[in-house]
């Protein structure tokens, strides 16, 4: 791809209304490219911000060819967060027929370069603490096959790189994001709870997150100067919950559960949660499939991007910090 061809060509952004969608365009509308994004229906606030806006649905492929004419570079980040096992086919539909129809339409249009957001969680989880684990990594099927989220997100990729023909594909995959202005709850959801009183137990896993701007930056970055065919893991802390809840409770004050329990006990004590709660017609404080990806580690590397993108996450303690003074500042709104 030279410079030439994609001086004066719009960039076009999928999801760009999501979490990560929306720190991301600020930085897209400081290059000299127009942008572009695909979006299920009118987004004025967008329009008003110089973005153009063609509404559509990258599953249907309605709006697709439009939002691609004269187009060389997609960010793709349309998709569905739920950890909801009855969910299994909506995700299938909007990760895996997704990515498809984004190819096929793509491919008909002439486009370069597509950046795919996938998750970390395609590559790396395990029962065990790994924390150099890299983009070199086995899939963890065994894993992953459980939990219909992260199962379509990696047929996701597979299906992309599949289906794109000529086109140069580049995968990131960001952790959990933290950060302010998650309106949707997509991935701070838990932190809220932390906050609410909500969990009473320490998991007996560990996590691994990154700031949601860090993220951003990075997705620009793996655009502009990722290798084609290659994945790579922006993260930014590998934490065990009992630091993670330690630390939620030094930046916001309120108390860190205290109940530390094995991960057999923890299990089991998912199960029974969820069917007590069923039972009394409420939903779980916590679903099963959060207690076992919470009994599970997702440590890695981001060595990869760090070298080949620049990756350079901030201090975990800012990202807290400012993830809890935003949903104050929200409540207080």
């Amino acid at each position: 791809m030279t410079e030439a061809s994609s001086a004066a060509a719009p960039v076009l952004v999928t999801g760009a209304t999501g979490f990560l969608g929306s720190h991301l365009l600020p930085l897209l509308l400081e290059e000299s490219e127009p942008v572009r994004v695909l979006a299920r229906q009118p987004a004025p606030d967008l329009s008003a911000r110089g973005v153009e806006v063609v509404v559509g649905d990258v599953v249907t492929g309605a709006g697709l060819d439009a939002a691609l004419e004269g187009v060389r570079r997609v960010f793709h980040l349309a998709g569905r967060v739920s950890r909801d096992p009855d969910a299994a086919a909506i995700l299938q539909r909007v990760h895996v027929d997704g990515a498809r129809s984004l190819a096929a339409a793509a491919g008909r249009a002439g486009v370069e370069r597509i950046l795919l957001v996938s998750t970390s969680g395609t590559i790396a989880v395990s029962r065990d603490p790994e924390p150099d684990t890299d983009e070199t990594a086995p899939v963890p099927v065994e894993l992953i096959g459980r939990w219909p989220y992260y199962r379509s997100k990696w047929l996701q990729e597979r299906a992309l790189l599949a289906d794109a023909g000529d086109i140069e594909v580049v995968i990131v995959n960001p952790s959990l994001l933290l950060g302010p202005g998650d309106e949707r709850l997509s991935s701070t959801g838990d932190v809220l709870r932390f906050l609410s009183g909500q969990l009473s137990v320490i998991p007996p896993g560990g996590l691994n997150f990154v700031d949601v701007r860090d993220a951003a930056a990075g997705v620009v970055a793996a655009m502009a100067k990722g290798r084609a065919g290659q994945r790579y893991l922006l993260g930014g802390h590998n934490w065990s919950f009992r630091d993670f809840f330690a630390r939620l409770a030094e930046v916001s004050g309120s108390p860190a559960p205290r109940l530390r329990l094995s991960r057999g006990l923890y299990t089991a004590g998912a199960l029974l949660t969820e069917e007590v709660a069923r039972q009394v017609g409420r939903e779980p404080a916590v679903d099963r499939i959060s207690r076992e990806m919470a009994a599970c580690y997702w440590y890695f590397s981001s060595e990869k991007a760090t070298r080949e993108l620049g990756h350079d996450p901030r201090d975990g303690r800012v990202t807290l910090l400012e993830t809890v003074n935003w949903f104050r500042g929200r409540d207080s709104a």
